[in-house]
């Protein structure tokens, strides 16, 4: 395989669009959409975890119609959002991509908001797209669900002392070389604190990373997958991370020394 400092390489400079689904077939073709007008040299991938409702089959559909640009990971059930992104991240590794590009299924994500994510991820090695800083909001959330969202972040962020705003949100630009540099196969956090160990492994290997505004929407179709455990998991994870930094540091730098990572 050619290496991604390869000049030749076709997707050297070409990013890939992860996207996890389970039972999100409403909005395969309005997402697609969506990222085709606004990101159309980007590649996406979706990571589907066996849906029952038509998820796969619109998603091979697509295929069908840009089988150079829209690629299909099935996994056999319903295995977790964290291992969906870490199997989607070695994916994109193997195949010589320049970085990835995390997005939820639901649209709450607005592909509107790509454009400036990719810019920056062209410059900057972790870009987060976040709801926190000026530019940034949610809508169609109520009082609560801002309070627990905001909380959330500043919960991590004390915790762990991550300079960055928005911790938990899930719209987030990763060059290739910080993939490569933060162990992927030492992470077992899913949900929110997937998001957040990423963020935090990515600031103990050195990387710079910036926020760029987002809006969220509130899901158009389907179901919400966020739960009451979902949220707990991420608070006691929190300060596991915390407790395992000097041995989260050591893994980072031994994988570095191991495989010469470049900087981006």
């Amino acid at each position: 395989m050619l290496s991604h400092h390869d000049p030749v390489s076709p997707l050297s400079q070409t990013f890939l669009i992860v996207v996890p689904t389970y039972n999100e077939a409403d909005n395969i073709v309005p997402l697609l959409a969506g990222i085709k007008t606004e990101a159309p040299q980007a590649h996406v991938l979706f990571v589907d975890d066996n849906s029952q409702d038509g998820t796969r089959e619109r998603i091979k559909q697509a295929i069908q119609a840009t089988p150079d640009r829209v690629f299909l990971l099935a996994r056999p059930a319903k295995l977790g959002l964290g291992t969906a992104y870490v199997d989607a991240f070695r994916w994109a590794l193997a195949r010589d991509y320049a970085g990835v590009v995390e997005m939820d299924a639901d649209l709450s994500h607005r592909a509107v908001d790509l454009k400036a994510l990719l810019h920056a991820l062209r410059t900057t090695c972790v870009v987060v797209g976040s709801r926190y800083i000026p530019g940034g909001g949610t809508v169609n959330w109520n009082w609560f669900r801002k309070l627990i969202s905001r909380a959330g972040s500043f919960y991590a962020r004390t915790v762990l002392g991550v300079p960055v705003r928005d911790l938990t949100g899930g719209f987030n630009g990763w060059r290739r070389e910080v993939l490569e540099a933060i162990g992927l196969g030492t992470i077992r956090s899913e949900g929110y604190s997937f998001q957040i160990e990423l963020k935090y492994r990515a600031m103990l290997a050195g990387y710079d990373i910036v926020e760029t505004p987002i809006t969220f929407e509130e899901r158009r179709a389907g179901q919400s997958k966020m739960s009451g455990g979902i949220v707990l998991e991420a608070m006691l994870r929190v300060w596991q991370l915390a407790v395992r930094r000097p041995a989260i540091k050591a893994e980072i730098g031994a994988r570095a020394a191991e495989l010469a990572i470049s900087r981006c």
